[in-house]
């Protein structure tokens, strides 16, 4: 059987159809509110004077209020020479379409927030309240988390910069209590010739962990490093170029090494509760007299178990005679750096946020910052958030689709 050739009739015309590509939208100009913190502890701010100045550079424009950078030793001098107006009233602040804030939102900033706002701050979910979020959903909120914004590799810019504050921070701290000034034993943190080194346990290998070692390094100290995870022990010896004294986190090693420290370092982190507890009451009443305890970990619960949360005007106290430094959110000590470092974060994203013609477009066409976005127009997309205060999760990609 012959078979037939394909008919092709002439009056029918056949044309590629045209692929409709994602036109960039065109940019807008933002309207930045930066309010004072009352959080006790909070002394950093969101942007430092260089980035407002950036930011109004290009067409934006940026209130303050008033005092608002004093625990980061910036005046309101340095932000009005940069191009931002100063507020005297919070509430001229909360009219602004997207707040910028150093510290999460608080109950009663709930009532000044204005329907459809933007906010970038913190949430801190160990202290999150169900009335706040529910409040934040009423007023159809939009909200990104310092915690869990990624950037374009995938790590968590903001949260690593803290880490490394704290981590670099945390021999300074032991340096101050193991001195005779603060009534410590003193004894200098490192050595000097002829001296055995200062002995420094750190507990848990993150970057925390490992700026604590470097810092401690560079003063001259002998370091041991404890962590249960043998990836993040190789990392930090990579990443420090030396073979250093690392363990699993064994109690019965980890308690013979606590015995003969002169600081003990608590850098555990937890991706979801509480820290874990690896060191117990019983450890810490063998360790010597004078060791300086400085629990990194306090904010999300401690990882000493006499550790209690102290604050920075009352540092430290002591039990068993080990002096114990268990202050949450150590950068805010030193609030300056921190801010510059926050501010290295924000400043670019708020460019970008206004090039692509506003945060809709921005979650849209970058997936990692969607990573951060916890409330979207008032829809709660975090599931964890979801979970512990029983209220309806939405997921972010679908609201998304259903926008477009």
């Amino acid at each position: 059987m012959a078979t037939s050739k394909p008919f092709i009739s002439h009056s029918f015309t056949y044309e590629t159809l045209e692929e409709t590509l994602d036109i960039k939208p065109k940019g807008t100009n933002l309207f930045i509110g930066i309010p004072r913190e009352s959080s006790y502890n909070e002394n950093r701010i969101t942007l430092a004077p260089e980035a407002v100045g950036v930011l109004v550079a290009n067409g934006h424009r940026v209130i303050i209020e008033t005092k608002a950078g004093d625990g980061a030793s910036y005046s309101d001098r340095d932000y009005s020479e940069a191009g931002a107006q100063i507020a005297y009233d919070k509430k001229a602040v909360f009219e602004c379409d997207i707040l910028v804030k150093s510290a999460p939102v608080c109950e009663e900033e709930c009532e000044l927030l204005k329907p459809n706002q933007y906010i970038i701050s913190p949430i801190h979910i160990t202290v999150m309240k169900r009335e706040i979020l529910q409040k934040m959903m009423d007023k159809k909120i939009t909200a990104l988390s310092f915690e869990n914004l990624k950037d374009a590799s995938g790590h968590n810019p903001i949260v690593r910069s803290m880490s490394e504050i704290a981590g670099s921070a945390v021999m300074l701290i032991a340096g101050r209590y193991l001195s005779n000034a603060n009534h410590g034993k003193g004894v200098l943190v490192g050595g000097i010739s002829g001296i055995p080194p200062t002995k420094v346990i750190i507990i848990g290998a993150g970057i925390v962990g490992e700026y604590a070692a470097r810092t401690a390094l560079a003063m001259g100290a002998s370091v041991k490093i404890f962590d249960n995870s043998i990836y993040r022990l190789k990392r930090l010896q990579n990443n420090i170029g030396g073979r250093l004294w690392t363990s699993v986190i064994e109690p019965k090693i980890l308690a013979k090494q606590l015995k003969t420290c002169d600081v003990a370092v608590g850098a555990l982190n937890s991706t979801g509760g509480r820290t874990p507890i690896v060191v117990t009451e019983d450890m810490v009443s063998n360790m010597r007299p004078g060791t300086v305890i400085v629990d990194v970990s306090i904010d999300r619960g401690g990882c000493f178990e006499t550790s209690e949360i102290t604050t920075h005007e009352n540092p430290i106290f002591k039990k068993y005679d080990v002096i114990h430094y268990c202050v949450p959110n150590i950068p805010s000590g030193f609030a300056r750096t921190a801010s510059q470092a926050i501010s290295n974060v924000l400043m670019p994203l708020l460019l970008e946020t206004a090039d692509n013609g506003g945060i809709e477009n921005l979650i849209w066409r970058k997936e990692n910052i969607r990573a951060g976005i916890y409330m979207f127009k008032g829809a709660l997309t975090n599931f964890y958030l979801s979970e512990r205060f029983n209220l309806k999760y939405t997921d972010l990609g679908l609201l998304m689709a259903s926008k477009r």
